[in-house]
């Protein structure tokens, strides 16, 4: 990547990106760059809208530029100004270009005069991206309607104009308007006590980019779980929260004992409605949680871990850009394990990194070789795609296997110390490594060869000798599955009852693609499977059982793939279905009845597989005629 300049942090050179090569953003950093944003905005639930303004303090890098170009999608401008140190505006004139696929449109706005600040006056789209509305009857209270935002990977634009790349960062501060009754909240510091009386403000001091701008207003009552946490859910659903959570303090604590102090003030946690389409969003200050983590036994608490961990790598440190991700992803998945070990135990850390092992033995050779690679090469695909099991995986494999290689007690100086050399920077692969390898490759010669890093990264799938770990639970499992699709083990005898989330996953996981359909049914049977409200368990089931053929279970995986917009556990159902015809042809009922519950970003999600299935289809049946 071309270098513009250097930036010294103590007695390390860290070079500067060339942000101008993000070929997710129409921005120009090396002419100027936003500092920060401040932002006026109304909550119209009426009209699905945010609309107000967005006043950008601009630091301009080249005296010779003549133009701000800014990344928006669907924004109705109404006004942009030029605010001089008097708090005097002039208009300036702007030309919005035609709309590109997952680009949006590009803003450029003509300031050869360098204003220090440029005010922009609008309103966002009913359908921006970014954004999703619910209606008072899909919360789960049915008594307020309901906002959040999703803004990763470069759905920010949507509802800010702004430069929309992981290598600019700014702070910022808002005030909210919202009808009375609701409450807002947004990825900075929140006030738990706060009155409800339709008008909030908030500052964000710390550097951020602006996928982690964000912002939610509904019905939420909040419980404190610590001196600087609390969780927020709609009242019904606050008890459940609040106990599945309750361990966030030590959470923090654990962290900061292995990799040094939290940065950010408080951490809450804001439980979304279950058609939020990730897991979690690791929002400054306050992750985005999915409710389908909520079982009741804390197994699937690991998703707190990790979006708390990024509170150390991806928003302290961040990636420059999306090839970048397993800077983010990689290192935070890594951080989730320890923790999850030092609160959970060893076990429950340990399957929990088995199960992404063997999911990605199985997943990486099917894969393009160059999306194997964890610094892939340049390639044309949208910033959403970039986001693989490769960036969360096989990132937090190699940083096990430089444990493994340079012991804990010297890996984790070295992490503590990674953490905050770049804190408060966003930075690429190559910058990393330039940093590990004199800082730890040669500080203990011998023990990992710098070809041995370049194969991880750079390589395409496993190395050979990558560290695994053994679990005799699950090799118990194994051998169980194993019996039980011989026919000499029958699925009633099964040692399950004992078994957690992860080993029943485990367990699914490896069953063939396209199990005997008499084994699911005898397995269904016995374990009653089918309606499962465990919904990790659930999409597994679903899958396998569709690929059987037991259309008995259709019904029930409708009726999650309905309930459920999150895209790691919907979108396997919508794949399995449209396997077969019929199956295809039920799963378009499926999506005519759900979509208006699904956040755009699953919608897309669906559509794009649809459209896939419908033109190989075409294809099958042009080549028959």
């Amino acid at each position: 990547m071309r270098l513009l300049s250097t930036l010294a942090l103590g007695a390390f050179v860290l070079p500067v990106a060339a942000q101008a090569s993000d070929p997710h953003s129409y921005a120009q950093p090396q002419d100027v760059v936003i500092s920060h944003i401040d932002l006026k905005l109304a909550v119209d639930f009426p009209h699905k809208q945010l609309g107000g303004t967005a006043t950008l303090t601009l630091d301009w890098k080249n005296p010779d530029a003549h133009d701000l170009v800014l990344d928006t999608e669907n924004l109705a401008i109404a006004s942009i100004e030029a605010v001089d140190t008097k708090g005097h505006a002039h208009a300036l004139h702007y030309a919005l270009a035609e709309p590109v696929k997952a680009m949006g449109r590009k803003l450029t706005i003509d300031a050869p005069e360098h204003p220090r600040e440029i005010r922009i006056a609008y309103k966002t789209s009913p359908d921006a991206s970014g954004l999703q509305w619910l209606a008072a009857a899909q919360t789960a209270d049915k008594h307020l309607p309901f906002l959040f935002s999703q803004s990763e990977a470069t759905h920010a634009r949507s509802w800010i104009p702004l430069q929309d790349s992981p290598a600019i960062r700014f702070t910022y501060t808002a005030h909210v308007t919202a009808p009375n009754d609701v409450r807002v909240v947004m990825s900075a510091p929140n006030v738990p006590k706060h009155p409800l009386d339709g008008s909030f403000d908030f500052e964000q001091t710390h550097p951020i980019p602006s996928y982690l701008m964000a912002i939610a207003a509904g019905d939420l009552a909040v419980r404190e779980t610590g001196p600087r946490s609390a969780v927020y859910a709609e009242p019904s659903v606050l008890a459940k929260a609040a106990h599945e959570f309750e361990d966030t303090e030590q959470m923090i604590a654990t962290t900061e004992k292995l990799y040094g102090p939290y940065r950010w003030g408080r951490y809450d946690i804001l439980v979304l409605p279950p058609s939020f389409p990730y897991g979690g969003m690791e929002n400054p200050n306050m992750t985005f949680a999915t409710p389908t983590v909520l079982v009741g036994d804390k197994s699937l608490v690991s998703l707190v871990a990790h979006e708390l961990a990024h509170s150390w790598s991806g928003n302290l440190v961040t990636n420059a850009s999306w090839r970048d991700t397993w800077l983010n992803e990689g290192f935070t998945t890594y951080v989730q394990g320890r923790i999850t070990e030092a609160l959970y135990g060893q076990s429950q850390a340990t399957e929990e990194t088995l199960l992404a092992v063997r999911n990605l033995e199985k997943t990486i050779g099917k894969m393009p070789e160059n999306a194997q690679r964890l610094a892939p090469q340049p390639r044309t695909v949208d910033a959403d795609d970039e986001l693989s099991d490769v960036a969360y995986d096989k990132g937090s494999w190699f940083l096990r296997t430089l444990e493994a290689k340079f012991g804990r007690k010297d890996f984790d100086a070295w992490l503590e110390g990674y953490f905050n050399h770049f804190q408060w920077h966003s930075i690429t692969t190559e910058q990393m490594l330039a940093y590990l390898k004199p800082s730890l490759i040669d500080k203990y010669p011998g023990r990992m060869s710098w070809e041995e890093v370049q194969a991880w990264v750079y390589g395409t799938g496993i190395p050979k000798d990558a560290p695994i770990p053994d679990s005799p639970r699950f090799d118990a499992i194994d051998r169980e599955r194993n019996e039980f699709l011989a026919g000499t083990l029958a699925a009633g005898k099964l040692d399950a009852k004992g078994w957690n989330t992860q080993e029943w996953m485990y367990f699914l996981d490896r069953l063939p693609d396209t199990p005997p359909l008499a084994k699911m049914q005898e397995l269904d049977a016995a374990w009653h499977l089918t309606g499962t409200p465990n919904a990790e368990i659930g999409m597994r089931w679903y899958v396998h059982a569709i690929a059987a053929g037991d259309k008995a279970a259709w019904p029930a995986a409708a009726e999650h793939a309905t309930r459920i917009g999150r895209l790691y556990l919907t979108m396997p159902i919508y794949k399995a279905f449209v396997a077969t015809p019929e199956g295809f042809a039920y799963a378009e009922q499926v999506y005519a009845k759900a979509k208006d519950g699904y956040h755009p970003l699953t919608r897309m999600a669906v559509e794009k597989l649809f459209a896939r299935t419908r033109a190989a289809q075409a294809s099958a049946a042009a080549d028959k005629g």
